[in-house]
Order: structure tokens, then sequence, then C-alpha cells
């Protein structure tokens, strides 16, 4: 290790800090500032700096609601950082780890995508410090945040002109932005700028999904890991221009006056968007990626997709990682009040939003798959396996049959002991495995036991970083996702890969002729 960490980038000089035995450098602008008459734009470069830039702190989180998802206190306690960064407008920042500073090594550089959908989250979790996973797998970890909500994804374009051109995808060009700067600086923190691995949880998946069909993106990504993100179509450009309508009424604008939002302050443009999301998450949940802030497709900088109907072109030669918790939704309602009360009546009412007309069948079928399971687990099973589980299969099928780059898949098995264990296996319960944090995530175990899983799976997922197939040395052989023979990493103490772990479901969907993201028979 050098004495001091002092990199010299582009556009200037930066300064870090020796931390658990790597360099850290946080909060590095890799655009300028968008605020102003900057807002709803691309992002520009940063103005070069003279003298020496201070990394030593993680910058300001995207401006965000923090109640966005209205988790049960209890839960909401365990997934959010005892003290978040504050939010900004100045937030086109990354965050990296590094083992070697001009070493000639030409490590894998692993960029994490946060989750929260497209409207909520950072690149400054605890449980998404890159440090541990650098030092013990040598590799280069960069976290990173960029524009969310109203002001990374409002399609103004149809109803504002050319002032407001690629307003609806705002958020996704920052990330681009930010590859961009990895691939021209990342050699200097010891970083391969040939072998970047995109990582993403959640809605951090989804924006991976969105990043394969992009043009923008093409050749700044080798390969691809989606964590309970599938990202199957997104919103077009009428549903984004219903979105902007929506948001402009609540501020009492019309579409002549959208200008005006370029000076009106934070606060105003948050309820707005809070509203907005609030009638949205009203919608069929299968609408989620359609209603609300997303990035809109359409124009040529994302013509369709991403994995709608086929797997993106683009991304042919990309080989990809997807996989999926064993109770996803548990993380949203395993503390409502009214799930315990459940009853396979009321199971079949709630049902509803998410499944519409196929309620019955399905709560028929799945209590046959499951006889002594409990109306709420039924209500979670079902809710998890449309919306996440069945359409990342599809996507695993669609990348499968393209006859490209290999897919691979799992399932993470392991449960949580917090809040006595309710979460199960939860939505975000693989991510401190992945980057060994377990001692920085409330909601994870401490056991030997978990302690091992996370050693297996960060070293599995810098394999695949490296070499395009995944693998450690506490696991089976992981053979690609097919087809004929659907091979899946069951991902526990005692991990195993099996074939087609979840048929029955699967043909009880195809009997339903329903999924989720208007997928109709999962294959």
């Amino acid at each position: 290790m050098v004495d001091q960490a002092i990199v010299e980038t582009r556009t200037g000089k930066v300064r870090g800090h020796a931390q658990g035995g790597v360099h850290a450098f946080l909060g590095i602008p890799y655009a300028a500032a968008t605020t102003g008459a900057a807002r709803f734009r691309p992002p520009q470069p940063v103005a070069p700096w003279t003298g020496i830039r201070e990394a030593l702190a993680y910058g300001p989180r995207a401006p965000q609601n923090d109640s966005a998802f209205g988790l049960a206190p209890e839960i909401g306690r365990l997934m959010t950082p005892a003290r978040p960064q504050p939010i900004g407008e100045d937030c086109l920042v990354l965050n990296l780890w590094t083992a070697g500073l001009r070493d000639g090594g030409r490590r894998p550089v692993l960029v994490w995508l946060h989750g929260g959908g497209f409207i909520a989250g950072s690149g400054a979790d605890p449980w998404t410090h890159g440090a541990r996973l650098a030092s013990r797998q040598d590799v280069v970890v960069v976290t990173l945040n960029h524009r969310l909500g109203a002001l990374g994804y409002l399609h103004l374009e149809e109803v504002a002109g050319a002032d407001f051109a690629g307003a609806g995808l705002a958020g996704m060009f920052d990330i681009v932005a930010a590859l961009t700067w990895i691939r021209d600086n990342i050699a200097g923190f010891g970083g391969d700028p040939g072998n970047i691995t995109l990582v993403g949880q959640s809605g951090g998946g989804a924006k991976v999904c969105v990043l394969m069909a992009m043009p923008r993106a093409q050749g700044l990504f080798h390969k691809a890991i989606v964590q309970s993100g599938p990202a199957l179509r997104m919103a077009d450009r009428n549903d984004g221009t219903a979105t902007a309508l929506a948001f402009l009424a609540e501020l009492q604008l019309r579409p002549e006056q959208a200008a005006r939002l370029r000076d009106l302050p934070l606060p105003q443009l948050l309820l707005a968007q809070e509203r907005v999301v609030a009638r949205a998450s009203l919608a069929s949940f299968a609408e989620r990626r359609r209603t609300g802030f997303n990035p809109v497709s359409g124009p040529a900088d994302f013509p369709a997709g991403p994995f709608d109907g086929s797997a993106p072109p683009l991304a042919a030669d990309i080989p990809l990682l997807i996989g999926v918790t064993r109770h996803e939704m548990s993380i949203f309602y395993a503390l409502e009040p009214w799930l315990a009360d459940l009853d396979d009546i009321e199971l079949g009412r709630r049902l509803v939003p998410y499944v519409g007309a196929h309620t019955d069948a399905l709560v028929r079928e799945y209590r046959r798959l499951y006889p002594a399971a409990t109306a709420g687990d039924l209500f979670i099973q079902i809710v998890g396996d449309q919306g996440i589980v069945l359409p990342s299969l599809r996507i695993a099928g669609l990348k499968a049959a393209q006859a490209g780059a290999p897919v691979f898949t799992y399932f993470f098995m392991r449960e949580s002991p917090a809040l006595n264990g309710r979460l199960r296996s939860c939505h975000i319960m693989d991510v401190p495995y992945v980057f060994d944090t377990l001692a920085d995530a409330p909601f994870a175990g401490r056991s030997p036991e978990d302690a091992r899983l996370a050693e297996t799976m960060s070293a599995a997922w810098v394999e695949f970083a490296r070499s395009g197939s995944p693998g450690a040395r506490n696991l089976p052989e992981w053979r690609r996702y097919s087809e004929e023979d659907r091979s899946t990493m069951l991902l526990d103490a005692e991990s195993r890969l099996v074939n087609d772990p979840v048929l029955d479901i699967r043909s009880v969907w195809t009997r339903a002729s329903t999924v989720g993201d208007g997928v109709k028979k999962p294959e």
C-alpha cells in the first residue's frame, strides 16, 4: 500500500484514506450538479479542479421521501441506516474501495446500483460498504448515487417540448455518466476498465436490466447481476406523460408552465412526488413499472423492453446472474396487522389488485401445494412469486433462448433471525451476504453458518465478475440455466444445485394464465 491514498483522475487529484486494509474514496463527483437550470437535463461533465480534492466522506443522497414504501416501523428500523446521509440535488457522486493503487493491478470492478425502486435509496448503506469485499476478494467496489423520482424520471417531453428532452431517463443517464467515469479512471485505482460488472438489487436490479437495453451503456460494462429486481417492461411514453401531467397538477401548473419546475423549492417537489407515488401504489401491482416514476422507453436512448418478449440484443454477449430470495414480500407484509387473521376467503379479496380474476384459482392451487400454510403465508408467497420470482425466471429463460452469453440462476434460502424469524428469507436479505457485511446488517444472521455462506456468496459473485461463471470452494458446480433443466443454485447453510425448483408453482401460474409485468404464461 502506498503512504498516501492520492490518485489523479481526469478532472483532478483525489485523496482517500485507509480503511479495513483497503483504500476508500468517498463522494467523488462523476458529473456536475443538477440544480437550477440543470434540473431535468442530462448530466454534464464535472468541472476540473486544481490541488487535491478530499474524498473522505459520502456525498448527499438523491432527494427522496424517506417513507416511500410504508414499511412497518419495526422493519423500517432494521432496514434504515442509523445515520442516513442528508439529501441534496448535488448527488452525482460515487464511492470506491480498492486494495491497490497504481500497482498495475487489473482487478475486476463491481459497480453496485442500490435498491429503492426508482424513488429511494443510496450507495452509502452500511451493508453495501465495499471495504471487506475489496480486501478479501481483491476487487474494486464502486457504489453511487443518481437522480431519483421526479428529478430523475419525469417524462415531460410530450407536454413541455424539447427543453425537457430526456428528462424521463435522466437518472439512467446519470448511471451511464458514472460508468463512463469508471471506464476512464478506474485503472488508477487498480481496476480493469475492460472488466466491469453491474450488480443491483430490487430497483437496482431493474436498473441493470434497463442498462442492458440502452445503447449509451453498451461497452461500458461486461457482466450483469440482478438480485430480486426483474424488469420485463418499463413505462412507455404515454405512461410517462400521464405521470408528468399528474405531477404538474399536484403543483397547480399547466403544461406550458413546466419551466417553473426548475425554480420551485425542493420540498415542494418532494411533496408532489409523494402524492403521485401514493396514488400510483393503488394501481394494479402488475402495472408498477408503468405507473409513477420509472425510466420511460420509446426514444432512441431506450428503445424498448428491456425484456419484453425477448432478451435485449445489445446485451447478447453479457453473462447474467439472476436470482431471488424465497420469501420476497415478507419485508412488506409480514408485520401487517391484517395478515395474522387472514383466511382463504379474505386472501382472495386481498389478492385482487395483484392477480385480478385469477384469485380463486390461485388460492385453490396454492392451498393444494401448501396445505399446512397459513393464509398469510400464501399471500406473501403468491405476491412474491408473481412480482419477482417468476419474472426473474422469465428473464433467465429469455436470456438462455438468446443463445449468447450464459445465464445462471439462484434462490437465496437463508432466513433472518430478526423479529422472531417473521421476515424469513425476505427481499434484501441476500445483500449483506454478497458484501460479506453481516455485522453491519441488523436483519442478517450472525452464526458460523451465516459467516460461511457470506464468504461463499461473496467469492461466487466475484468469480462471476472475473470469469463470467459463478463458483466458490464451498459450492457444487454451478451449471448455466437452460430451458431443458433450469439448473438453479439454492444458497443456504448447505447449498445445492437443483433442476427447476419451482416446477409446481410455474405450472400453477400457467394454468391461471397470468403473472406480473404482463407475462401471460411463465416458461
